[in-house]
């Protein structure tokens, strides 16, 4: 099976193209290497013969549709966007070009290809989204994110990601093209970049800075190991019907304040402070704009369709995710070393 995974040098993306050559798979990974790629992320594959690289941008719909001429892909995943909702909020700008108008390219050059072939029956076009679309839930645990939820952003970021979500429904409503949609909750793991919640916490913890928590730390939110949700997009992009949204939840709720809490207990135990405990860094910060108070994920559907249903819990997750950021400084580092990254970092 040959995929095309637009973003394919992000986080989630390089989880996916890692687990996709190892499944057998050929890989092109097309990214345009913008702040938060890393071509790093995909060093166990750079050389695997499975594995090609393009730089190309979503917004360039010349290099798209070379891409696909040349390529011939059997399955396209979408997952080329931009997703940190407080640069959204600093700069909405770049997400509407990135998440609405290369969507737009993206099914354009797919359509284009697909009807040149011929309408391949076994064509896809996966497109990876976001919890966040749904808006913000009650704390009664009972009431979860579904595939039927109506959708209410709340922040440029989700706004954005709503708009794709809806472009590729019409396409598949209005020309056919054959889509499947996907919407997950919160992912963490190895290769995070360090801008995002969990990776803050444990880097800022490393440096003795102080660990901002927006609020008082009661928002709530579904942890997903990214591994599990690799595992359940590939599986999306080959098996899921036609048509359909799927919800991938990691059954995980947790609060931001017993999360940061939980990383501080790791990293007491396994690189102690000379004095004091991690948790003593613990700081709180003007809450962020409209900060959604909780995501929760109903994931029943594709664990009743396809199997599906994440394997790693939030304490083992967040062990393998604290050991992996302990051993890869040679990784994290550089990131930190950029100016744009590091002005951000001091923001929080």
């Amino acid at each position: 099976m040959k995929l095309l995974v637009s973003g394919g040098a992000g986080f989630i993306g390089s989880a996916v193209v890692r687990l996709a050559v190892a499944n057998g798979h050929n890989v092109m990974n097309l990214d345009a290497l913008k702040y938060a790629a890393n071509l790093t992320n995909l060093a166990s594959v750079a050389k695997n013969p499975l594995y090609r690289f393009k730089k190309a941008d979503v917004c360039d719909r010349a290099s798209l549709d070379t891409v696909f001429t040349s390529y011939q892909p059997d399955i396209v995943m979408h997952l080329a966007a931009e997703s940190h909702v407080d640069r959204s909020i600093d700069g909405p700008a770049d997400f509407i070009d990135t998440n609405i108008v290369g969507t737009f390219n993206m099914l354009e050059a797919a359509r284009k290809f697909w009807l040149e072939q011929n309408r391949p029956i076994n064509f896809r076009f996966h497109h990876v989204s976001t919890d966040e679309v749904f808006g913000s839930l009650p704390a009664d645990p009972e009431v979860k994110f579904t595939e039927i939820t109506p959708y209410r952003p709340r922040s440029p970021y989700s706004a954005s990601k709503a708009a794709s979500d809806h472009l590729v429904r019409a396409w598949h409503e209005t020309y056919g093209l054959p889509v499947v949609l996907s919407n997950c909750s919160n992912n963490y793991g190895p290769y995070h970049f360090p801008e995002k919640l969990i990776p803050l916490v444990i880097l800022n913890a490393l440096s003795g800075k102080l660990l901002p928590i927006y609020g008082n730390g009661s928002n709530i939110r579904d942890w997903l190991y990214v591994e599990d949700h690799a595992d359940a997009l590939i599986l999306l992009a080959t098996k899921g019907k036609v048509g359909r949204s799927y919800n991938i939840g990691g059954e995980n709720e947790c609060s931001n304040l017993q999360l940061v809490k939980t990383i501080c207990s790791i990293l007491d135990r396994m690189q102690p402070r000379d004095v004091g405990n991690y948790a003593d860094l613990i700081t709180f910060v003007t809450d962020r704009p409209g900060h959604d108070e909780r995501y929760s994920i109903d994931s029943s559907f594709i664990q009743k369709e396809l199997g599906w249903r994440p394997r790693v819990s939030l304490e083992d997750g967040l062990e393998r995710t604290v050991r992996w950021y302990l051993g890869n400084e040679d990784w994290w580092r550089p990131i930190l070393d950029r100016q744009n990254v590091s002005n951000r970092l001091e923001k929080n």
